[in-house]
């Protein structure tokens, strides 16, 4: 794929989240773009930083730090994928944010892991948007109690929700979804407006259906890349 390819791509997706943004009475820069870069070589994600891209999403963390030493400098690495708890120290200096945070003990090994080398860490709460027993995230009644465990750690900062729609609610099925989430997020935002900033939600698939629900942080891959491979190189 070439650099012209890459930026085409990129330039088609942000004429998409315009009109999404309108359609919902927001300015297009309103919402955050993170170009999901999985699977995807570091000739990728230059092309893609190019392009004026700065925001990239990775879902594992041995293939982002495989990766780490080609990626450009000043770009924002966003975690998105489910973190084992074993794994949390890699992620200072590694991650500015991890959106998939889902138990109150994996914050509390990031919080110590970022103690360790001094570094604060973004995090937001991954919240399960259906009864998928293979997804991660927590229950909305759950939400609270962890939302104010996270609130008072000193070395990472909660910054908002992530959620990923079914796998059974494609397209405008998924808006449903998305609305709920964002009633939790706002009334959050009441009692901790300092800690959600951030609500990401939408793939390549279901974005233009988060942003007219509310969210201002979208997860787009292969919208973005094209086709996705089976590994990095």
């Amino acid at each position: 794929m070439s650099e012209e390819t890459v930026s085409n791509n990129i330039e088609r997706l942000r004429e998409r989240v315009a009109l999404a943004c309108a359609g919902s009475g927001r300015q297009p820069g309103a919402v955050d773009i993170i170009a999901v870069s999985k699977t995807f070589g570091t000739d990728r994600i230059r092309e893609a930083y190019d392009a004026g891209m700065r925001l990239f999403g990775e879902n594992r963390v041995q293939e982002a730090r495989d990766k780490s030493p080609g990626m450009p400098e000043g770009i924002s690495l966003h975690l998105i994928g489910h973190l084992q708890s074993n794994k949390a120290k890699y992620v200072p200096g590694l991650f500015d944010t991890v959106q998939s945070v889902d138990s109150l003990g994996l914050a509390a090994e990031l919080d110590k892991a970022c103690a360790k080398k001094g570094a604060l860490l973004k995090v937001l709460i991954q919240v399960k948007s259906g009864d998928e027993a293979s997804k991660s995230g927590v229950k909305a009644k759950e939400l609270e109690p962890l939302v104010q465990g996270l609130a008072g750690m000193t070395n990472i900062k909660l910054s908002g929700l992530m959620t990923i729609a079914p796998l059974d609610a494609e397209g405008e099925k998924a808006a449903p979804y998305f609305r709920k989430l964002y009633s939790l997020f706002e009334s959050l935002r009441t009692g901790w407006p300092d800690n959600m900033k951030y609500l990401s939600m939408g793939m390549s698939g279901d974005f233009e259906y988060a942003i007219r629900e509310g969210a201002n942080m979208i997860r787009v891959g292969s919208l973005v890349f094209g086709g996705r491979s089976q590994k990095a190189v």
